[in-house]
């Protein structure tokens, strides 16, 4: 594990950028950023041109480690290369940006009230993968749409399994259950989920670190006693389908609590914009997001 990256992670004042769509959320990525799916004709085409956004974004003066802690890639971006570098080195020997690998392969079919991951049986081989490239950690995501006791404590058995196995490969996991924010009984939900963090944080080796990438919750700062646990490196909010002025506006209500967005730092970004106004509106998202994390 990099000591440099891990400590620019733990206590760095910025964000993470989840540049991470996959094959299912891509085309509604395209379509925000201004190219419709008659612009592609199949699959290779739609990724290329996903490619081209990403790279646009992470090439961009706006885009660096003075703000920006670290970058969740696909695994097709790992896999490519930015400016004739692989792009986890890119993102850290030319951007001091920290590099992370989404792993999980989507949900499996909702049960008790929330979506496990669908089996993982390559992983151990893309974890020897993605640290040869130089990936310091991984995101993994679940989503939770009620307060579900049994739903919720089989997603967090499944992502603390994993998550260790993740850890034991020499990796930093990040553990998604994203509780969607249409639930009704959302607070409960968090509730919940946060008691069965802290019994399973308890129960961790002492050496063993992780990461939390969490739903902006609706009690603020509900999430302290976790942000405060010795085996968590950082609590990182996903924005869940708030705007990013919403978003923002509940990150910074939650001390310690830093942003991992995705749709909500490329909103306002088109591929029609030219560069001097692609960077401008880059360079605004990053610092307002930048600015609710630094709480």
């Amino acid at each position: 594990m990099n000591t440099e990256q891990l400590n620019k992670i733990a206590t760095g004042k910025g964000f993470i950028a989840a540049l991470d769509q996959s094959g299912g959320s891509t085309p509604k990525a395209l379509k925000l950023y201004g190219i419709e799916e008659s612009a592609y004709k199949n699959d290779a085409e739609m990724f290329d041109l996903v490619h081209a956004m990403r790279t646009r974004i992470v090439t961009s003066k706006a885009f660096d480690g003075r703000r920006i802690l670290g970058a969740i890639l696909f695994e097709a971006t790992m896999d490519r290369q930015i400016d004739g570098v692989d792009a986890a080195t890119y993102l850290w020997e030319r951007k001091q940006v920290v590099p992370f690998l989404k792993v999980d392969k989507g949900l499996a079919a909702a049960a008790d009230g929330v979506q496990l991951m669908k089996p993982m049986p390559e992983l151990d081989a893309l974890l020897a993968r993605a640290k040869a490239k130089g990936i310091f950690g991984t995101k993994m995501r679940s989503v939770i749409d009620a307060a579900n006791e049994k739903g919720i404590a089989a997603v967090l058995d499944q992502q603390f399994a994993v998550g260790q196995q993740i850890f034991n490969a020499g990796l930093v996991p990040i553990i998604e259950p994203e509780v969607s924010i249409g639930a009704a009984d959302k607070k409960e939900a968090e509730a919940l989920l946060k008691k069965g963090f802290i019994e399973r944080l308890n129960a961790l080796p002492a050496d063993t670190k992780v990461m939390l990438k969490l739903t902006i919750p609706d009690v603020d700062g509900f999430y302290n006693e976790l942000v405060a646990h010795p085996k968590v490196v950082r609590v990182v909010a996903l924005s869940g389908g708030y705007s990013r002025d919403d978003a923002n506006a509940r990150l910074a209500r939650n001390p310690g609590v830093i942003a991992s967005f995705s749709r909500a730092l490329t909103e306002g970004l088109s591929a029609q914009q030219s560069d001097a106004d692609f960077d401008a509106a880059l360079d605004t998202a990053t610092e307002a997001i930048h600015r609710a994390s630094s709480n």
